[in-house]
Formats: C-alpha cells, structure tokens, sequence
C-alpha cells in the first residue's frame, strides 16, 4: 500500500547561468500539495543526486520530476530507491517524450500533466482502480510496454491548491535563493501553454498551443499569502503578456490594492508594442522583463519561427527602459544561418543598444522540440549526455561552424558583454542591478571553463583532427 509518497526534482549537477539562485520548478510540490490534501504523508524535495538518496524519509512511492539536463541524475535517484524496493514513477517533460527510457530505470511514467495522473496512479497502486485508468501512463504489463492516453489538458487551473512550499526540502541550502536585494523569490505560475511555434522549444508538445489561464481572484489570493518586505515573486509564465486584456486586469488589481510587491517574469518583444501595458507593469512593481530575443539576424529569426524583426526588439528596449524596467535579454546561437561573424554582431548589438544584462545560450536539440527532430533526423545528434543538454555545451555538428567554434562564440559573447568595462558603464549609469549581475557573470563565464576545461579540450582537439583529415582530403570541412 501507497501512504508515504516523496516527490523529488533533482538539480543540475553541472554550473550553469542560474546556479546562484537555485529554484525548484512547480510541478513536484504542486502534486505533493495535492496528494497531501488527499490524506497522503508526502515531502518534496529539490536537491543534488547524493543529497536526494541520503534522505530520512522513507517513502512507499518516489515520484521523480526531470528536465533534459537533469535526466541523467534522476535516473541514478530511480535507481538508488528501486535498490531499496521502494518503486519509482518519472514525468516532466524530457520523459514525456522518452518514457520507454524512462521505464529501463523506474517502474512507471506519466506523460504530460500529471495533476488527474497522480492521483489515479496511487489509486491503482492501492488497488482502487486499474492501471488502464490512469491518464498518460506507460508501465510494463506481461513483460510489453503499456501506455495510455495523455490526459486533456487542465482547463480549469483555480482549481489546482497554491503550492504548500513547507512541504519542500531544498537539499544542502534548505531556503531557496534570493535575488532582489535579500528578498526570498517565490515562484507563481498563472498560465499554461503557448501558441507560438518557436523551432527550438518544447513547450507546446508539453503543454499544448491553447493559453489556459488562472483568474485575477486565484492570482491575487495566493499573492496575499506572502509579504512584499520579504519575498520577490517570479512569475514562471513562457509569455506572461500572451493576454494583454487579462495581464491588465490582473496588474490594474494589483495596483489598487497596493500589494507593493517587486516581481519579474517572461515576456516577448511584442510586450512593448503596448504602452499603457508597460506603464501598468511598472507601477505594479515589475523590476526584471526576461525577454527571448534569440537573434538579431534576420535569417536566423525566420528560421525558428520567432515572428519578430530586429527593428521589433529594437524598439523594445528603448521602450522599456523609458519605464525603468531591468532588462535581461535571451540570445541563442547555432542556428543554421549563423556565423561566428554573425554572432559577434549580436553581442555587439546588445551592448551598444545598453541591455542591462543578458544570458548568451547554445542551441540545444532538446526531445519534444522541431529542432531535435530535424537534427536526429539530420544525423547531426553528436551524443545523448543529458547531463549536458543545459544550453551551456554543443549536442550538435552547426552547418557554418565548427562545434568548438560555436561554443567559443558564447564564452567570447559573456567575455565580452560582461567585460570589466561594460560592467562599470552600467555602473555609472546608474543601472545598479546590471553592475552586480555583471560582476557575478563574470566570475561565473571565467569559473564555468576551469571546471569545463576538459570539455573544451576535447572540443579543441576533434577540431583538430577535423582539419588534419580534411587537409589530407579525407573529409569534407562539414
């Protein structure tokens, strides 16, 4: 019988550009919170691999939560409480689309959204129901693999509880991090789903290409249970402005009630095509705008079905910053269209259009995506190393570029963007959050190649052995 449930989401063992500020994703305490209003005894627990499997509780069920870049050590978690007897069931989105891989370390796994899934699934554990019940189950019957039909989307999300974060265990740093000015960030999520085709995301295969959003009154009730002096509220949403009409309305109501709240969250260029929308914003606290640019080369924008032009993004941080609003500008590079000449334009693009910080990422072929599907298909794949699938390491063979070529393209673009020079003229202009994010990226770009340097060795050594091959005419420079 199933009493003890834990939920677990493992951290990415490698250094990446959040590393500082370590937050869980909402799923696992989500179900946690759901499970514990259902009677269940359950924990959540947010940590790195060595972490997760010296933990005192002891469960009758370890429900496993992964991205791409942390499958790897969820699989050694599964497989350290299989050892134990204690089954293991996976979801997220890297199993949603690998669950047969899934399956080769736990007992089961659940497809897409795992709200109706859980329940159902320790329902059929306690004998209750069947295993042909649970919506987007795939497990192992009679030695064949079983799966079931995902479960349709939840429509109605004011009916999901507001996480209980007690519930959560944060491994070694027991609170989770804080970034505005000592300020505990608190994630909120009040959306789902995204009807944008971006090539290179996996988003809409996970959550669907319909916005399904919370109300005002849900979003405001769980916003009264924190405190403005001592949280920051990170609004998970991928676009929280997708609804201008709703996004209004929520921020109109935040404003007359003087929550007082400072906060940051997502959105697209297209956020400033609207201005009553960014004065709103501002007045209801919004001190960082996350804003996927991706590229400032036209060819590369049409290529991942971005729907926006460079004049677009342009235009939207000179708009923004009239509001005083932070921006942090997300670049990706490895595009087919792009160079390393192309590249450098970028970083040269965003410092002298004054971005206030920036985050330049590799293109990752990430399962669920168009982009891993042309790529597999392509044969130009070089590994299945999930651990490495974080935007920060080159998983495929680029058309213009060679793969070291590509990733020395993002350590110049943090080299250069986050340069001690850069860094004080945002000091002296006064952007004091740009400066201390500028400080820390530094540090960050120069500490992520010691640990890498072996990574990068052998980078620099296949491309050596490329151009001694091609010189004797034994390979073509692709």
């Amino acid at each position: 019988m199933v009493g003890k449930i834990l939920f677990i989401e493992p951290k990415n063992d490698h250094l990446h550009i959040y590393s500082r500020y370590e937050l869980p994703r909402l799923g696992s305490i989500l179900l946690a919170t759901i499970m514990k209003k259902l009677g269940y005894e359950v924990k959540a627990l947010f940590a790195k691999t060595r972490e997760a499997l010296k933990i005192d509780f002891v469960p009758d069920l370890a429900a496993i939560s992964t991205i791409t870049p942390t499958a790897q050590s969820a699989y050694e978690i599964g497989e350290g409480f299989r050892s134990r007897g204690i089954p293991v069931v996976y979801g997220g989105p890297h199993v949603t689309f690998y669950p047969e891989e899934a399956l080769s370390h736990g007992d089961y796994c659940i497809m897409g959204e795992g709200e109706r899934a859980m329940p159902a699934l320790v329902e059929a554990l306690n004998g209750k129901r069947t295993f042909e019940e649970v919506p987007g189950l795939v497990w192992r019957a009679n030695g064949a693999i079983r799966r079931n039909p995902t479960a349709a989307p939840m429509d109605d999300l004011d009916s999901l509880p507001f996480p209980d974060f007690s519930l959560l265990d944060m491994g070694k740093r027991k609170k989770m991090g804080s970034l505005y000015f000592g300020h505990s960030i608190v994630p909120m999520q009040t959306s789902r789903g995204c009807p944008f085709d971006c090539s290179f995301c996996s988003v809409t295969e996970m959550f669907g290409k319909r916005y399904r959003f919370r109300s005002t009154a849900s979003i405001i009730s769980e916003l009264s249970q924190y405190d403005p002096k001592r949280h920051f509220i990170f609004f998970y949403d991928d676009n929280f402005a997708a609804n201008s009409r709703r996004a209004k309305e929520l921020l109109r109501e935040m404003i007359a009630l003087n929550l007082g709240f400072k906060w940051s969250t997502q959105v697209r260029a297209d956020v400033a095509r609207d201005p009553e929308l960014l004065e709103l914003m501002a007045k209801a606290g919004c001190a960082t705008l996350y804003i996927g640019f991706e590229s400032v080369d036209p060819e590369s924008l049409l290529e991942m079905k971005k729907s926006q032009t460079v004049e677009e993004i342009r235009s939207a941080i000179a708009d923004i910053r009239k509001y005083k609003i932070h921006i942090h500008g997300m670049f990706v590079f490895g595009f087919d269209t792009d160079t390393l000449e192309k590249t450098r334009a970028t970083v040269k693009f965003a410092i002298k259009e004054k971005i206030d910080t920036t985050q330049f990422m590799i293109l990752t072929p990430l399962p669920g995506s168009e982009l891993h599907k042309k790529l597999r298909d392509e044969g130009r794949i070089v590994d299945e190393a999930w651990d490495t699938y974080d935007a920060h390491h080159v998983k495929f063979r680029p058309l213009h570029m060679s793969p070291w070529e590509l990733q020395w393209s993002q350590i110049e673009a943090h080299s250069r963007f986050y340069s001690p020079l850069q860094v004080i003229k945002r000091l002296v202009r006064g952007r004091i959050g740009g400066f201390i994010i500028g400080v820390y990226a530094n540090l960050l770009n120069k500490r992520w190649q010691r640990e890498e340097k072996n990574y990068l060795a052998l980078l620099q050594k296949t491309k050596a052995a490329i151009r001694a091959r091609v010189s004797r005419g034994a390979a073509s420079p692709a």
